[in-house]
């Protein structure tokens, strides 16, 4: 293809356009319209006229039919059921460390710190069946095991499954607890 200094000409490869500003033997010097200069080869530009709607390859045509893929409300349906993701609801998480319960532990002794972290526990999952949400991440750090020994204890008073939550995610001071759809609270 013959280029000649004057030329509006587009990138194959690229989302760019220019003026050819100069020929210097084998390559083509190009002007973008942001004022860049650069140089390639003539198998990398195609010249480019004012009518061109149905060249694909830049961004700025204004064929109707590719402006409606561009556009972001634009959805493409699933064309089979197995297309069709379903949504995956995140887990409810509480978070049962004191320090996220109250400001200052100062007056309280340990048992109080306890019986906190569990009325927090059991409102929290009451709330879970009453709202009906399937599954609650209970963060309840390592300690010594008092607080996970009591949550299972709690669990286990209601029809929901328990296991450790995701160790990449909270490490081992998680629990998970699946709350069964017909379930009701016990207590």
């Amino acid at each position: 293809m013959k280029f000649k200094i004057g030329d509006n000409v587009a990138v194959i490869d690229d989302v760019l356009k220019g003026i050819v500003s100069k020929i210097s033997g084998k390559n083509i010097v190009v002007q973008s319209s942001d004022g860049f200069i650069f140089e390639f080869a003539p198998e990398e530009l195609v010249v480019i006229g004012e009518n061109q709607s149905d060249f694909s390859k830049f961004s700025d045509i204004s064929n109707s039919h590719l402006i409606e893929k561009n556009d972001l409300s634009y959805k493409r349906k699933p064309l089979f059921k197995s297309d069709m993701k379903p949504e995956i609801q995140a887990p409810m998480e509480v978070d049962l460390h004191i320090n996220q319960l109250v400001d200052s532990t100062r007056g309280m002794e340990s048992i109080d710190i306890l019986n906190l972290q569990l009325e927090t526990a059991k409102r929290q999952l009451e709330f879970a069946i009453n709202k009906r949400i399937p599954k609650i991440v209970f963060i309840h750090g390592l300690g010594a095991g008092v607080l996970k020994t009591e949550l299972e204890y709690l669990f286990g008073r209601y029809e929901a499954q328990y296991y450790p939550a995701s160790y990449k995610k909270y490490g081992l001071g998680a629990t998970e607890v699946y709350i069964y759809q017909n379930s009701k609270n016990s207590l």
